[in-house]
C-alpha cells in the first residue's frame, strides 16, 4: 500500500529521492538530446542512411560534405503522416492510446555552382534544409485496486490510472555548404538551428473507497510548458576509395539550448498554489558519425552510417534541480550508439529503397523501489527504465521523369521500456507528490508499467532538379 511515511532506500535508488519529474528526464535525452530525423521519403525509407552517399540537402542531417556530391540543383517537399501508439500494461490491464498527425515534414535545395577553371576544385554547393516533427506521446496506465492511501481515519483511495501527456513540435534548420575536389575527396559545414515547444502534464487519478468518486491530482511542478532555441555546428569529409566504395566522418558539436519555462506548483508555504517561470541552459551531447558506402553500379548503392554521443547531456546550474539532474546523467546515462544500413535500387526510371536502424538504450540498469501488483513495495533492478533501445524498418518506392521526381516511404518505428509513476515524497526537504485540491499523495516508491511503442509513419516527397 502507499504510506506516508519515507523508508530509507539503498544508494541504487537514491537519486529518485528527490523533486525531479520523470518526463523531464526523459525529455531530455528524447527531445533534446536527438535531432529530428524526419528528412525527404528517400532518407527515410533509407532509414536516414546517407553519410557517405550524399547528393541532396539531407546531407545536412547527418554527413555536410555530401552537399558536395550534388551536380545539379535540386527542391523538394516532403508530407508526413505520423501515426504514435502506446500501450502501457499494469497488473494484468493495459491501455492503448494512438495519435495521427500530418504535417509538413520536410523541406530541402541544393544550389550547385560548376567551377569553370583549371585547379581540381569541381563544384562549390550550397544547400538548405528544414526538418519538422511532431513530439505528441501520451500514455496512459491503467489502476491497481492494491495500492490504497489512506489520507485519514475515514479517507482512503485506490490508484484509478495515470497519464504522462506531453505535446509539441521539434524542428532544425540547417545551412551548409559542401564542396567537390577532383570527384574525389568532399569536404562540408553546416549550422543549425533547433527550435521547440513542449506541454508536459503528469497526472493521476485516485478512487473514493467509500463513494466511488475519482479525485484529479497532478505532480507537483506540472503541468509545465517549455519553448526552447538551440544552435550546432557540424563538419564533414567524404573520400572515394575507389570509383566503388566510399569513406565518410561527421563531427557535431553539441546543440547549445537556451529553455525557458512555466510550471505550476502547490501547497507553496507563502503563495500556495500558483505558477512561476524559469529559464533552464542545456548543452546535449557532441556527437560523431562515420560511414561506408557501396556504389555497384549507377544500379545499385548501399550505406552504412554509426553514431556515437562521446559526452552527456549538462544543465547549467542555477539550483538544486539542475544539480540533480546533472548527477543522475553523470552516473546512469550512456552514450548514444546508432547504426544505420540503407539501400537503393534502380531499374530504369523505378526507385526500390530499404532500411534499417537501430539505437541503444540511454541508460544503465537502474535499481529503483517500487510497488508489485499486491501492492507492496520492494526494490526492483531494470534494464530498460525510462527509455530504451529502439529498432526501425523502412522501405519506398520512387519514380524518376527525369526533372520531376516523386517518392514515397513506409517506417516502423518499435520500442519497449518500462515506466515508472507515482512517486513523490513530501517532508521537510521536497514538495514533490501529487496534489489534488484537497488532498495530496506522498508516496516513496514507483508504480512501474511496461509500455510498448510503435511509430508507423508515411511520407511523401516531391522534387525538382534543375
Amino acid at each position: 500500500m502507499l504510506k506516508k511515511s519515507l523508508v530509507i532506500m539503498s544508494i541504487s535508488a537514491a537519486f529518485f529521492a528527490q523533486a525531479q519529474d520523470i518526463s523531464v528526464i526523459r525529455n531530455t535525452v528524447d527531445i533534446y538530446s536527438n535531432a529530428p530525423n524526419i528528412g525527404s521519403a528517400k532518407f527515410n525509407a533509407m532509414a536516414g542512411s546517407n553519410g557517405a552517399l550524399g547528393g541532396d540537402a539531407n546531407s545536412l542531417l547527418t554527413n555536410p560534405a555530401g552537399l558536395g556530391v550534388a551536380i545539379s540543383g535540386e527542391v523538394s517537399g516532403t508530407l508526413s503522416l505520423t501515426s504514435n501508439k502506446n500501450t502501457s500494461s499494469l497488473a494484468g490491464a493495459s491501455t492503448g492510446y494512438t495519435i495521427n498527425k500530418g504535417d509538413l515534414g520536410n523541406l530541402g535545395a541544393v544550389m550547385t555552382f560548376q567551377l569553370m577553371t583549371e585547379t581540381p576544385w569541381k563544384f562549390i554547393n550550397i544547400g538548405v534544409n528544414y526538418s519538422n516533427q511532431f513530439i505528441d506521446n501520451y500514455i496512459e496506465t491503467p489502476g491497481n485496486s492494491n495500492l490504497i492511501y489512506d489520507f485519514d481515519a475515514t479517507n482512503s483511495s485506490s490508484f484509478g490510472r495515470h497519464a504522462y501527456d506531453r505535446y509539441g513540435y521539434l524542428s532544425k534548420t540547417s545551412i551548409g555548404v559542401g564542396a567537390n575536389y577532383n570527384n574525389n575527396l568532399y569536404l562540408g559545414a553546416g549550422l543549425n538551428f533547433f527550435n521547440s515547444s513542449i506541454d508536459q502534464s503528469d497526472t493521476a487519478i485516485f478512487n473514493s473507497l467509500s463513494n466511488g468518486s475519482a479525485e484529479y491530482f497532478s505532480k507537483q511542478s506540472t503541468p509545465y510548458y517549455e519553448k526552447g532555441n538551440g544552435f550546432s555546428a557540424s563538419l564533414g569529409v567524404i573520400g572515394k576509395l575507389s570509383p566503388n566504395f566510399r569513406v565518410g566522418a561527421a563531427l557535431e558539436t553539441p546543440t547549445f539550448w537556451n529553455i525557458d519555462r512555466s510550471y505550476n506548483f502547490y501547497n507553496d508555504a507563502v503563495y500556495g498554489d500558483d505558477y512561476a517561470v524559469e529559464n533552464r541552459k542545456l548543452t546535449s551531447p557532441l556527437k560523431a558519425t562515420i560511414s561506408a558506402a557501396f556504389i555497384a553500379s549507377k544500379s545499385f548503392s548501399l550505406n552504412v552510417d554509426y553514431t556515437l554521443g562521446l559526452t552527456k547531456p549538462k544543465y547549467k546550474v542555477y539550483g538544486d534541480a539542475e544539480t540533480e539532474l546533472n548527477d543522475f546523467f553523470k552516473d546512469n546515462y550512456k552514450n548514444l550508439s546508432e547504426v544505420k544500413i540503407g539501400a537503393e535500387y534502380r531499374i530504369k526510371q523505378f526507385r526500390l529503397r530499404g532500411g534499417y536502424s537501430y539505437a541503444s538504450s540511454p541508460f544503465d540498469a537502474l535499481t529503483v523501489n517500487r510497488y508489485a501488483d499486491n501492492g507492496v513495495a520492494s526494490e526492483q533492478s531494470y534494464s530498460n527504465l525510462i527509455l530504451n533501445d529502439r529498432n526501425a524498418l523502412s522501405f519506398g518506392l520512387g519514380y524518376d521523369f527525369k526533372s520531376f521526381y516523386i517518392d514515397a516511404s513506409y517506417q516502423n518505428i518499435t520500442s519497449k521500456y518500462s515506466n515508472p509513476l507515482l512517486y513523490g515524497v513530501v517532508d521537510s526537504n521536497y514538495e514533490a507528490g501529487y496534489y489534488s485540491p484537497n488532498n495530496l499523495i506522498s508516496s516513496d516508491a514507483y508504480a512501474v508499467s511496461d509500455v510498448k511503442n510503435i511509430r508507423n509513419n508515411f511520407f511523401l516527397t516531391f522534387g525538382w532538379k534543375f
